[in-house]
């Protein structure tokens, strides 16, 4: 019957052309009609659907183990004839990607790199990740992610890893998360972001998406939490960067950001819809929000969900953890400083905040008091007394708007470097920390202005990316003539001055805190996160810093022990939970490392898989 349809068709055509068919006509109805005729040889249903499974499952970087699977393996579930005949070992595999890896010159090139493997095999991924921490790192997050982000559309080629939610998808973001966890299991922990302050480079919209994907790798390098419980979430509300909303190849949503009653419903939405489908109990960690929405976001929430976030609780926890290390070396105690914050954003308020409560911890003084010895400089000026009536102070910034100091005049906004010395010259602080995203700030004359009031005082240039820090090791040191303590957000590399002072620069690197936090909340269950989970982070981190570290003027512990490090953050956190009747995993385990360590995924140890192997 088909083929005398395809006969009556072709002398209908050829009539009306005079009785010449071409052969582009012809070929592609005869194409139609072989494959019409030949329907009786397609495979079955059954055939088709366990070799479409087992390229589906391929796709899946938790269960792909690539040449890694032997014969009988691949025979068993139809891998046959889907990859090269060829075997190799977990090891080789591992030692072709490491030399892969080192081959790569450009920073960007790694970062993709290692996306490709993660996005394919992600055992391997975290087998380079937790076995090279330190060499691998700077490029799985800071500060190559910063680069990342900014070209994440041109990267983009649609792995599927985590969810782009929208506010187009408002009204079914339950649904979407469901149908996640129908596919993927049941999640643990979420990191979600907006995109509008990406590190130091602001609003990069959608592009923000490569932040939460490095932060859980890290939750999964650092602290052992399982790959597959981690999501990553990006909610596009638009972006008020004009060069995005210009780009043709941006992937974001092309309109101006979302304020309002609509976007605290469509976040509500999020939270209700995460605790609904994945368990009250879930971990959300809030990332890289706005000044605007992450501290209201997070007071509304801190109560209400298993959340925290790390802009402005995490940078604290490791801020202060280095300045409690510091006490080994400046011989003064926390309460014995004085603080100048160049930088009045997230980052800043919070370890401001930060200090402020372990201040009264440790001497019994009042909040109000403690926050005496905080300053803040923000784009303004030094925040003090006489601008509180100004309604463009915003709200985190006035518990530290002291009386002016005598010497201290209205910034005028044409010299910020005097700004910052007359400051300096008047409060005198002991430490100077940055966060203003300001590159250079820290000129040689602030330095040696810092450095000339006390010995061994603090300079913490925390901004990232590296293109944005305040100062670099090697000038803080050499500014300084070597009496500093210096830590930075971005790594830098050991300095050694010309008279023999040998320095290694600690990186204050939120990873130290954030996946043992997580660790944490996930081993007992954690119902809330507080302020003094965070303090007891701090306090932990300090307490790991080896002196062999401290004799070299570092203020934080070598990465190549992050996991250890991060399960003993957990227990300690862990503690305080349980303490305070805040856990869901219960009895209380006996010995809560060995219950931590016992919930870390390690990508080296033997799996089910290698099991059936």
């Amino acid at each position: 019957r088909v083929l005398c349809l395809v006969d009556s068709f072709i002398t209908s055509v050829a009539m009306g052309r005079g009785g010449a068919v071409d052969s582009w006509l012809l070929c592609p109805v005869l194409a139609v009609c072989w494959f019409l005729v030949g329907i009786g040889s397609v495979p079955s249903s059954s055939a088709m659907a366990t070799s479409s499974g087992s390229q589906q499952r391929l796709r899946d970087p938790i269960f792909n183990r690539g040449l890694a699977f032997p014969a009988a393996f691949r025979e068993k579930n139809a891998l046959v004839g889907l990859m090269p005949a060829g075997e190799r070992s977990f090891e080789v595999q591992e030692e072709l990607a490491l030399a892969n890896f080192r081959q790569k010159r450009e920073p960007l090139d790694k970062y993709s790199y290692l996306q490709g493997i993660q996005n394919v095999d992600e055992r391997l991924f975290f087998a380079l990740l937790t076995k090279h921490t330190a060499e691998c790192m700077p490029y799985v997050y800071t500060p190559t992610v910063g680069a990342a982000c900014q070209a994440w559309s041109e990267l983009y080629l649609g792995a599927p890893r985590g969810l782009y939610l929208s506010i187009n998808d408002k009204g079914r973001i339950t649904e979407i998360l469901r149908r996640y966890a129908a596919e993927h299991g049941q999640v643990k922990a979420i990191v979600v972001t907006d995109g509008e302050r990406i590190l130091g480079l602001g609003d990069l919209g959608a592009n923000g998406m490569g932040i939460p994907i490095g932060k859980l790798a890290l939750y999964t390098a650092c602290a052992g939490v399982d790959p597959a419980g981690c999501l990553p979430v990006h909610i596009d509300v638009g972006t008020n960067n004009d060069k995005l909303l210009q780009d043709k190849f941006y992937v974001g949503l092309r309109q101006e950001r979302l304020r309002g009653p609509e976007y605290d419903a469509l976040i509500d939405e999020f939270v209700q819809g995460c605790k609904s489908v994945f368990g009250p109990q879930v971990l959300v960690q809030f990332e890289d929000f706005g000044n605007t929405n992450a501290f209201r976001l997070l007071e509304h929430y801190q109560d209400k969900a298993c959340c925290f976030n790390d802009d402005i609780q995490g940078t604290a926890a490791v801020c202060l953890a280095g300045i409690l290390a510091s006490t080994r070396i400046s011989g003064r105690e926390l309460a014995e400083n004085n603080f100048l914050f160049l930088g009045a954003g997230e980052a800043g308020v919070g370890i401001a905040e930060l200090i402020a409560m372990a201040i009264c911890k440790e001497t019994g003084k009042s909040v109000e008091e403690a926050r005496q010895q905080i300053w803040l400089i923000d784009s303004k000026g030094l925040v003090h007394q006489g601008r509180l009536a100004d309604p463009r102070l915003a709200d985190h910034k006035k518990p530290f708007a002291h009386a002016l100091p005598g010497g201290v005049a209205e910034f005028s906004g044409t010299d910020k470097e005097e700004m910052l010395l007359d400051a300096i010259r008047s409060i005198r602080p002991s430490g100077l920390i940055g966060v203003s995203a300001q590159p250079k700030a820290f000129t040689q004359r602030v330095c040696q202005a810092v450095s000339s009031l006390h010995q061994k005082p603090l300079i913490f240039a925390l901004s990232n990316p590296t293109s944005k820090a305040e100062c670099s090791a090697e000038e803080a040191y050499t500014f300084t003539a070597g009496n500093c303590i210096f830590a930075s957000g971005s790594p830098f590399d050991p300095v050694t001055l010309s008279d023999g002072q040998h320095f290694v620069p600690g990186q204050g690197n939120n990873a130290y805190v954030f996946p043992g936090i997580g660790l944490a909340a996930i081993a007992c269950g954690a119902k809330h996160i507080t302020d003094s989970d965070m303090y007891t982070a701090a306090q932990e981190l300090a307490r790991l810093v080896p002196q062999s570290r401290i004799d070299v003027g570092c203020v934080y512990p070598s990465l190549d022990d992050i996991r250890d490090v991060s399960a003993r953050i957990a227990a300690a956190v862990c503690a305080d939970v349980y303490d305070r009747g805040d856990a869901t995993v219960l009895p209380r385990p006996a010995d809560l490392l060995e219950h931590c360590k016992a919930q870390m995924y390690n990508p080296l140890a033997p799996t089910s898989l290698q099991a059936q192997l």
